[in-house]
């Protein structure tokens, strides 16, 4: 009997027939034998046994088989199944065979599954942090939005109501105008610096957030703030540094056509010349933007310089160009949106509750400075601003660890991390806090 699983029915072995008659030659037969009387209790159907058969070496006296089809003999074992039957055959298990569903599913101890992302489960996860955790989160975006819309609600309903005025009066003097305008400078500025702060400290703490989310580990503020404070004047630096690259760019792309326009004129190839590098440093810095989009992340998560972490990102956008481009331009566009449907109707309501005329800010283009209308849209940016951060935050660090995951494997190691059983992804799918 051969050593392979499964069944074979009961005759001579071919192998010891051809042990009888030689590799060369054939069995000689055997005399016919008239078949025996069947015994008494054989089933119909049975076969006769002759007294002088033969079984095989190795297989079973007659007594001891059944038919593969028939129920077994009382007190024997059922034999074993054909392969057929064991490997995906008629009358296999759903586990094996044609049933078979693949590998179980990842785990997901947290917001997202550990492995490989697609562009729904990244949008998803984002948005499962922000329910999952929605007193850190919200209370963190709401915060900044309030300093921030705070800020730009004095620049506006002070400093450029104050210039407005002044600047309508015929008789203002050119010192009152340079005042003015060295007034809105500065409150453009002041505004500037605190959008920027708030902008580090939101990241840098959605950062944390959203890397325990991973986990499902729950994260207050303060310990948030605990994890990030030691990487935030590494992170405006960074950001600043990012800047400073864009402008550069931008200027180094201008600078030609300034140039010859300077020397020859500003004439037809001069402003030419100016069109085009404006457009070469624009698709410069598009390339640049998404190059680097992902050290913000690297620099807090793993504890890198600046340098570091533009390096980083470099290398695990490397080759994903596009897919990063295509994601966080589909987050930002949804961001967008849900911050214009929240703007929107608050702008309508200040309108109607000032009194202000709607056609003067579309033709025109100046915003009207009442305080009525200026809390009312102020309430709105703050809503639309704590809702929307916290996507394009979760977003950028959901698609680093997606990158992480799919060049490094760092699946394995958050795997680890949120105490998965057997330290490997895909085994024990964990509870999901907010989905």
């Amino acid at each position: 009997m051969s050593d392979s699983p499964g069944w074979a029915s009961p005759g001579p072995d071919p192998s010891s027939e051809e042990r009888k008659t030689g590799a060369a030659g054939a069995a000689e037969p055997t005399p016919a034998v008239p078949p025996a009387p069947a015994e008494p209790g054989a089933q119909p159907g049975d076969a006769p046994q002759s007294p002088d058969t033969k079984w095989a070496e190795g297989q079973p006296p007659p007594g001891q088989w059944s038919a593969p089809t028939g129920a077994p003999t009382p007190g024997q074992a059922p034999p074993p199944q054909p392969p057929g039957a064991g490997w995906g055959g008629p009358g296999a298990p759903a586990a094996w065979g044609n049933g078979w569903g693949g590998p179980p599913p990842a785990a997901k101890p947290g917001v997202i599954p550990l492995r490989p992302l697609g562009i729904g489960e990244i949008l998803d996860g984002a948005i499962s942090t922000m329910r999952a955790y929605w007193r850190t989160v919200l209370g963190i975006s709401l915060t900044v939005s309030v300093v921030i819309q705070l800020c730009a609600l004095l620049l506006q309903g002070v400093i450029l109501k104050d210039t407005a005025s002044t600047l309508s009066d015929p008789d203002v003097s050119p010192s009152e105008v340079l005042r003015s305008l060295g007034s809105v400078s500065a409150g453009a500025l002041l505004v500037g610096v605190v959008s920027l702060i708030g902008t580090i400290v939101a990241t840098a703490l959605l950062t944390t957030v959203t890397s325990r989310a991973v986990l499902g580990k729950p994260v207050g503020i303060g310990e948030a703030w605990r994890e990030s404070r030691g990487q935030l004047l590494k992170l405006l630096g960074l950001l600043m540094l990012l800047a400073l690259i864009t402008v550069g760019v931008l200027v180094a792309g201008l600078l030609p056509g300034l140039v010859l326009g300077a020397v020859a004129g500003f004439d037809a190839p001069a402003v030419a010349l100016i069109v085009l590098g404006v457009l070469a440093a624009v698709v410069v810095v598009i390339w640049l933007t998404i190059r680097f989009s992902l050290a913000s992340p690297a620099l807090m998560l793993e504890r890198q310089g600046v340098w570091k972490s533009m390096t980083r990102s470099a290398k695990l956008v490397q080759g994903s160009w596009w897919r990063v481009l295509g994601v966080q331009l589909l987050a930002g566009i949804i961001a967008n949106v849900v911050s214009w449907m929240t703007v929107i109707p608050f702008t309508m309501i200040a309108f109607a509750v000032s009194g202000e005329n709607m056609t003067s800010l579309i033709g025109t283009g100046a915003q009207p400075t009442g305080w009525s209308f200026l809390v009312i849209t102020g309430i709105g940016s703050v809503i639309g601003g704590m809702l929307t951060l916290p996507v394009k935050a979760g977003v950028t660090v959901l698609l680093y660890i997606d990158q992480r995951i799919r060049r490094e494997a760092l699946d394995l190691e958050l795997a680890r991390a949120a105490g998965v059983p057997g330290q490997a992804p895909g085994t024990t799918p964990g509870p999901v806090p907010g989905s």
